[in-house]
């Protein structure tokens, strides 16, 4: 399996316009980014005290370095968080303004805006993702129809083109289809079946975690060891980098635990629990596998990992056999994936990087995955301009200093799977929406009669977000919704020059 052949050629090295970097990049570190898929806050041991389900080697990151405990995805589903994730800007201020994209859908960063990946290539990095991109592509012939797409012709506008100098991986979540792997931008193989996945009612949820939806499927690929190969690929290229003067960025998105459910033979019944508990216990386990080749490398002091997830937990994981087993894959939080509630965003995120982070500690302050393209940048001496990253902030002075006190990151918007918004600043947290506005109770346009347009809770004193309190304190509500508007009519939260948003929200979204 060979990576650097494709851009790199024989000398291993290609000079790219503008990479003063490159000469300085053997001080710079590499950059491993593990972003897991509908994974919940309480289902990493070192996150929830009480956790039936054991992640060792995922806690090695948090023994060695650094525990985000209020830590955020800048939307409650998968689209518009790697959007976020990948431009430092907010979901809601590209054309998608709920929802998530499908297997089919159209490129959704658009051309003219940089990118984590592009940004740090400027920097002199090498840059890789494998895995879920779920960010849009064009296949060859799709203006014709999903059914006309020709799989043997490349695609357009795809990671490449936004600033990866190789990918492996997906289209969409791996329920959606196409199913079929592209390197580069190439299909690795043609369709030569069409498959779905088991619809099996069981246990207290009704129904079978391992499906997907029927459709066309690449002859290499293997719903069941998509995880593992991703593993084994990303192993493959930290050891290829070996001895590399040139630092590297890997982006590893991963399409678990989300549906299709589907641990290997070794994992089944593994955790005693469900098959969601036996699919985290391989992901820990293929986690550690990874961390061993890293402590292999020359660079292991150096090396960034990072490891988070995309959202909260997904009802999918049969969350009800769950708790009649003791545990709480969102921990205290209410709510799960798709909701405003704090189950939807807030997510298990931790970091290590041996050589600056020598202590390990926690940071309690809001962060959110926007946030990692400010720092990086940070890191690698880019100077952001106006039009780049506008909803990150620089969290590096807390991650090199314990016990950083000042305030980063003035407020966060949340954002839920309908377009519903809720912002966050300090304690005090207001949704605009009288309900989840994703999928648990009360689920939209399912709410109780007489419920208030608006929720307002104290986190520090009510983190379950039980007792809403919009009555009792009017003027933090019209606080915090006209610091909204403002974030939104401003074109960004950080500081800078006034930007534009892509399209129009929707005419029926509470601000």
């Amino acid at each position: 399996m060979k990576f650097n052949s494709y851009l790199f050629g024989a000398a291993g090295l290609i000079l790219l316009p503008g990479c003063g970097g490159i000469q300085s990049g053997k001080d710079l570190p590499d950059i491993v980014f593990i972003l897991a898929d509908d994974l919940g806050y309480g289902d990493l041991s070192c996150l929830n005290p009480g956790s039936k389900i054991q992640t060792p080697n995922i806690d090695r990151i948090a023994r060695s370095g650094i525990v985000f405990t209020d830590a955020h995805s800048s939307s409650a589903v998968s689209t518009p968080t790697r959007y976020g994730l990948l431009t430092g800007r907010y979901n809601w201020r590209s054309e998608l303004k709920s929802g998530v994209l499908d297997g089919y859908s159209r490129a959704l960063i658009s051309p003219g805006r940089t990118t984590l990946p592009m940004m740090l290539k400027e920097q002199g990095y090498m840059t890789a993702c494998m895995g879920k991109w779920h960010l849009g592509w064009d296949w060859y012939d799709i203006d014709k129809g999903n059914d006309k797409v020709d799989f043997s012709k490349s695609i357009s506008n795809g990671p490449v083109s936004r600033g990866f100098d190789y990918f492996f991986g997906f289209s969409g979540s791996l329920d959606m289809p196409p199913y079929v792997y592209v390197e580069n931008d190439w299909p690795t193989s043609l369709p030569d079946r069409i498959t779905s996945g088991n619809n099996i009612t069981h246990g207290n949820a009704g129904y079978d975690g391992s499906f997907w939806r029927e459709g066309p499927t690449g002859s290499d690929f293997d719903h069941v060891n998509c995880t593992p190969e991703l593993f084994k690929r990303a192993g493959s290229f930290i050891e290829e980098q070996k001895g590399s003067a040139r630092p590297f960025f890997l982006y590893l998105a991963l399409p678990s635990p989300h549906t299709p459910i589907l641990p290997t033979d070794q994992f089944k019944g593994k955790s005693g629990l469900n098959q969601y508990a036996d699919f985290i216990l391989m992901i820990d386990s293929e986690v550690g596998v990874l961390l061993d080749k890293i402590e292999e490398s020359s660079k292991k002091n150096n090396t960034i990992v990072v490891f988070a997830s995309d959202n909260g937990v997904s009802p999918w994981a049969d969350l009800e056999t769950l708790e009649s087993n003791g545990h709480k894959s969102s921990f205290i939080y209410r709510g799960y994936k798709a909701d405003l509630y704090e189950g939807g965003h807030r997510i298990p995120c931790l970091m290590q990087w041996p050589a600056a982070v020598k202590k390990p500690h926690r940071i309690e302050q809001t962060i959110c995955l926007n946030d990692f393209m400010a720092t990086f940048a940070a890191i690698t001496d880019y100077q952001l301009r106006d039009n780049e990253a506008e909803d990150s902030y620089n969290l590096l002075p807390a991650i090199l200093n314990p016990g950083y006190k000042k305030i980063i990151r003035e407020a966060t918007i949340h954002h839920s799977i309908n377009g519903s918004f809720a912002i966050r600043k300090g304690d005090w947290k207001l949704l605009l929406s009288p309900g989840s506005g994703g999928w648990s109770y009360p689920r939209p346009g399912k709410e109780a009669e007489g419920l208030p347009s608006v929720q307002l809770y104290n986190l520090r004193e009510d983190p379950s977000e039980i007792t809403n309190l919009q009555a009792e304190y009017p003027e933090i509500v019209f606080e915090l919704r006209e610091l909204l508007r403002k974030y939104i009519n401003d074109g960004r939260s950080t500081p800078g020059a006034h930007q534009n948003n892509d399209g129009e929200l929707p005419a029926g979204v509470q601000l």
